[in-house]
């Protein structure tokens, strides 16, 4: 569950925006869920309505560093005094449906999706590309309208929540697909398409499936980045060129360009130039991104058995014959030993390590048992680290896995020792604008501000409160 909170349903968020004055309902939406290439997707839309011209938000989770990636406006991560005024708004807002009796607390994950369409709504964009958080039908951003809907793929993955089988996880999916609102999908087989069809007939929708109404093939796939064409229908044909590397990105990237093309038919500023510079134009940290060479080092989220396989076919397809030591952690509510039995090949090296401090997180004990002799328990991820590079040679690769906490975990020791900080609680600093010093660590291990409730009064929630902190502790 997390220390903020996951409580379905919608009557938090549908109160919440209310209060504010629904800006959901004030800017034009394009809405994607799937089980993997959610980020991809968003980000490659988003890159090319910013190629057209288009004043474009974007809204993604999770963050890898600090919570101002998931709002987004033309490329630029909002800044830290618009958050911050964001957050009081929506916190206010939150007080008064609490008080007036229509909602209980909305969680972490409901105020900022209020706070991003309150961003978007008075930023004025042409458009916003927004991310489901979890699931679909029950998730926050569910309220919206788009103009178009994307459902990247659908495999097991959060199965306390969305469902135990494949069919039941698409029929969450398919609970972003609104009347008459054309549909894209990578969904593969007849458990995850049945549902996504069955719904989009219901709403009389158009289904456009990856794979029939058009396809991607591979002209040249490298870590730098591949060319390939897509095909759609019978009449179009296009070589595109994409940084992302990864044979899934090829699908990725052509459920973007099929979405833009249909916001299109309403926008002629979306030509095909933008597609391709648009595309061209996108990276996505944390899934597939080297970060050095000589050994390579490979970050990747991968946290689920799709995630695990399309990682394990990049690295067979460009790392074949290479030394592999993994730096290794999961949650521990995920599929465990699925994603372990497709990573791994007997030869790898791995070391295990609790992804983040988080009670949902495995421990690295748990990890190495779970994956045998061929693993080693850490104390830390930089000592785990340490011990992957001293072990490899220039033509290795160390792949830092299995969670987009770890990854981020990673990102921040790396950006500390830049910094020269040594001081391993990540909320020990000064607070700029309210000159704060930050140091309570709560029973969990989790980082709180000692005197946030200065700001918001004794009666504030205690995420907000560590919310407001992250806004403005430098990274």
């Amino acid at each position: 569950m997390g220390k903020f909170g996951i409580r379905l349903g919608m009557e938090r968020i549908e109160g919440l925006l209310r209060e504010l004055g629904n800006p959901e309902r004030k800017i034009k939406t394009i809405h994607v869920t799937g089980t993997n290439g959610k980020g991809s997707v968003s980000s490659m839309i988003a890159n090319i309505l910013l190629a057209a011209d288009l004043k474009t938000g974007k809204f993604t989770s999770p963050h890898l560093v600090k919570y101002n990636e998931r709002l987004v406006i033309n490329g630029q991560d909002i800044d830290d005094y618009s958050f911050a005024v964001l957050i009081t708004i929506v916190k206010k807002a939150a007080d008064s449906v609490v008080a007036k009796g229509i909602c209980e607390q909305p969680t972490q994950f409901e105020v900022l999706t209020a706070a991003a369409f309150m961003y978007f709504a008075l930023e004025n964009v042409d458009y916003a590309v927004i991310e489901v958080g979890m699931g679909g039908l029950w998730d926050s951003t569910n309220v919206i309208i788009p103009v178009v809907s994307v459902i990247t793929n659908v495999s097991l993955d959060h199965t306390d929540r969305c469902g135990a089988t494949v069919e039941r996880i698409a029929m969450q999916k398919a609970g972003i697909i609104k009347e008459n609102v054309p549909v894209v999908t990578a969904a593969d087989g007849e458990d995850a398409l049945g549902p996504i069809k069955a719904v989009a007939m219901f709403k009389q929708s158009k289904l456009y499936i990856y794979g029939s109404a058009f396809w991607g093939t591979e002209v040249k796939s490298t870590m730098e980045g591949q060319t390939f064409t897509l095909h759609a229908g019978e009449y179009y044909s296009s070589d595109y060129n994409i940084n992302l590397p990864g044979e899934h990105q090829i699908a990725n990237t052509s459920l973007a360009v099929v979405a833009a093309k249909l916001v299109s038919k309403q926008d002629d500023r979306i030509n095909e130039l933008a597609l391709h510079i648009g595309v061209a134009n996108t990276i996505w940290p944390g899934r597939l991104e080297r970060i050095s060479q000589n050994p390579d080092v490979i970050l990747d989220g991968a946290h689920n058995p799709a995630g695990a396989d399309a990682l394990r076919n990049a690295l067979d397809k460009y790392y074949p014959q290479q030394k592999r030591t993994f730096v290794f952690g999961m949650m521990g509510d995920k599929d465990m030993k699925s994603v372990i039995g497709k990573l791994f090949r007997p030869m790898d090296t791995v070391y295990t390590v609790k992804a983040d401090e988080g009670g949902r997180a495995a421990s690295a004990e748990e990890l190495a048992s779970l994956i045998g002799n061929q693993a080693e328990a850490m104390n830390s991820l930089a000592s785990a680290y340490e011990a992957a590079v001293t072990g490899a040679d220039a033509d290795s690769v160390i792949c830092v896995c299995g969670s987009l906490y770890l990854v981020g975990n990673f990102k921040n020791m790396l950006l500390k020792r830049k910094l020269g900080v040594i001081d391993d609680c990540c909320c020990r600093k000064i607070c700029q604008f309210r000159k704060i010093c930050i140091l309570a660590v709560v029973g969990d291990n989790s980082c709180y501000p000692a005197a946030a409730g200065s700001f918001f009064g004794n009666g504030g929630s205690h995420w907000l409160q560590w919310l407001y902190c992250c806004v403005f502790v430098a990274p």
